[in-house]
């Protein structure tokens, strides 16, 4: 059965695209640790452990992670835009991208942010606006 990322990437399931390949996906996700937090996953692939991808699919993916990194830190004011891979909740390999303006920024445990339907767009429209311009 397809995975709920899965049928993001399909448009299945709507979702705020802030990049797209071929092979990738990149969306906000939807309870944030901070405004502009993105997952970016492999369309094709729904193993849930990064380290099972195929080197191909693992290093495009990586490729596709930093240039979508570059576009958050141009569209999101912050210090530095954090990576995590856990991909516990959703058996679907994603990589989270977190703009940061502290190292705190990035711990799961805090709370998380409840943007508005309108404020998703609107970030997902900056740091798409962004990716394009890559």
């Amino acid at each position: 059965m397809a995975t709920i990322f899965t049928k993001i990437a399909k448009g299945e399931i709507p979702s705020y695209k802030v990049a797209e390949s071929d092979e990738y996906y990149a969306f906000l996700d939807i309870s944030p640790l901070a405004t502009g937090h993105t997952l970016v996953i492999p369309k094709n692939v729904e193993d849930d452990y990064i380290f099972n991808l195929d080197e191909k699919t693992y290093e495009g993916l990586w490729a596709f992670a930093r240039k979508v990194a570059i576009a958050i830190k141009a569209a999101i004011p912050c210090q530095r835009v954090g990576v995590a891979v856990l991909g516990m909740e959703v058996p679907h390999t994603h990589i989270h991208l977190v703009p940061l303006q502290t190292e705190a920024d990035l711990d799961f445990r805090k709370e998380h942010l409840s943007p508005s339907a309108e404020q998703q767009a609107q970030t997902a429209a900056s740091i798409l606006a962004e990716y394009e311009k890559l």
